[in-house]
This record gives C-alpha cells, sequence and structure tokens, in this order.
C-alpha cells in the first residue's frame, strides 16, 4: 500500500486514503509551497472548505501543476451561514469559481446547523445529480444527526468527517458502528489531535516500538481503522514524515492499547450535544 492507495466510496467514487488538510493554510506563498511539497509527496488528496478562506489560492496552485485534474481529489464544504436551499446553489458555484474547477470531488456539510441542514442536504442531491460534485457527505455529523437525515433523504452520505484519534475513538464508537453499518466511510481530521498529544509518553513508547515518530502512529492508527485521514501541516519536513506510513502496521493488541487511550478528547467545536 502507498500514499495513493484508494477506498471505494458507496457511490463507486474513488478517494485516496491520505490526503492533505489544508485548514489554517493561507496566503498564497504558503498554500503554493504546502501544495507543491504535498504533490511531490505523492499526495493528490486536498481537504478545504469555503470557511477556510483559501480556495482561490488552491485553485491558482492546483491550475499551475502539471499533475492533472483527474488525478486530484478535492474537497471543500459548506459554511454554516451558507445554509438552505438556494444558498447552498451560491455557495458551492462561488466555492467552484474561487477553486476555478467545474466540479468539486466531494462536497460536504460542514457543520450540522440546527434548522435548515435537511433543505441544504436535499441542495446537495441536486447538486450531485447537476454534476457540481462527485459525491456529497457530512461533516461533524454524529449518530443522531445521521438518524435525522436518514429519514429524509433521497441519497445517504459518502463519507462523514469527523474528530477522531486515540484519545476520543471510543467516544464516538456508536456514531463510528452507524456509519460502517450503513456504509458511510469514515474521514478523521485533527488526527494529530492538534499536536497535544504528541509527546504522549504512551503514544511514544509505542512509536519507539516502530521506529516511527508519534505523528506517523497516530496517521497509521487511522488507517488500521480503515478510515481515511487528512492530518494538516504547513511544513516540509512534516508533510514528508506524515506521507510515511505505509511500510508498517501496528499489531492488534497494540491497537487495543492505543484504543484504550480514550479520554473525550476534543480539540474542535464539539458537536455532540447539539440537537
Amino acid at each position: 500500500m502507498d500514499i495513493k492507495s484508494i477506498q471505494i466510496l458507496n457511490n463507486n467514487i474513488k478517494i485516496p486514503i491520505l490526503g492533505m488538510g489544508m485548514y489554517l493554510i493561507s496566503g498564497r506563498e504558503k498554500v503554493r509551497d504546502t501544495i507543491n511539497c504535498a504533490l511531490k509527496s505523492g499526495y493528490r488528496h486536498f481537504d478545504t472548505a469555503a470557511f477556510y478562506a483559501n480556495e482561490e489560492d488552491i485553485g491558482r496552485v492546483i491550475g499551475e501543476s502539471d499533475i492533472t485534474r483527474q488525478e486530484l481529489f478535492i474537497t471543500t464544504k459548506l459554511w454554516n451561514s451558507d445554509h438552505g436551499y438556494e444558498s447552498t446553489f451560491r455557495a458551492l458555484n462561488t466555492s467552484l469559481n474561487k477553486l476555478k474547477l467545474d466540479f468539486v470531488d466531494l462536497y460536504l456539510i460542514h457543520w450540522p446547523v440546527e434548522g435548515s441542514r435537511l433543505e441544504s442536504w436535499r441542495a446537495m442531491e441536486r447538486l450531485l445529480a447537476d454534476g457540481k460534485t462527485r459525491a456529497i457527505g457530512v461533516s461533524n455529523y454524529m449518530k443522531h444527526h445521521l438518524e435525522e437525515l436518514f429519514d429524509h433523504c433521497q441519497i445517504i452520505p459518502t463519507i462523514n468527517q469527523i474528530e477522531l484519534s486515540p484519545f476520543n475513538y471510543l467516544s464516538r464508537a456508536d456514531t463510528i458502528n452507524f456509519c460502517f453499518e450503513n456504509n458511510i466511510s469514515i474521514e478523521a481530521y485533527s488526527p494529530l489531535t492538534k499536536g497535544y498529544k504528541l509527546k504522549d509518553p504512551d503514544l511514544i513508547k509505542i512509536a519507539i516500538k516502530y521506529r516511527k515518530s508519534t505523528a506517523q502512529l497516530l496517521i497509521r492508527w487511522a488507517l488500521e481503522h480503515q478510515f481515511i485521514v487528512i492530518p494538516k501541516s504547513a511544513k516540509m519536513n512534516h508533510i514528508l514524515e506524515n506521507a510515511d506510513v505505509f511500510d508498517f502496521s501496528i499489531s492488534k493488541q497494540d491497537m487495543e492499547y492505543l484504543d484504550g487511550l480514550n479520554e473525550d478528547l476534543v480539540t474542535s467545536w464539539d458537536p455532540t450535544n447539539t440537537r
């Protein structure tokens, strides 16, 4: 397996299982350097969002690249203030114009905003039919959000993108199980815990055993669970390091140990209690 390994989504679209998260990577030069380094390292999957305010710079860089559009997998997301049927169409068109693309590979509802999220999903089903996106999904949806969506949707999500690491894995087991039972792929964001746990003694102990960094261990842990994973870094050495996770596997015993590190850690906004 290598960095270009793929997973097949429930609508038969192929997605690279390792992607580059683009959150907080902004400014023309920083975006250019990050994407070019990632492309040279083998990345073909880039995850952005309207909220990240870097779609225009990303579009410029990939447009100048020698990598063909067919080789790339681009995700963007519907922001909270754009929820609603008509506004969802406008939001994706705005993102496409900034990215200089005719379509994205995956369009996600960024957060389960109360009120109009079902209307937003109805619009996303239409955007899929119109070819504006090759796949649609959700982000930060817990089990109860998905159950609500299932009661109203014509098309189920291909992906649920949620914050995941060993430090919150067991806390989100019901959501993970629901997704896998319904053939929804799980995409793990902030797999490196935004750096909070990279010096954790338990992680260090296991990482030394495999002669890997704790960041590499966390990414490999996500892959072992069959999650798509999108680590983020703008540092060239870290981009290269994060891609070097396909030459080892974690034993069942060590996976169970890592799973047991659960402490309900959430480094971003927690959607668990959102109705």
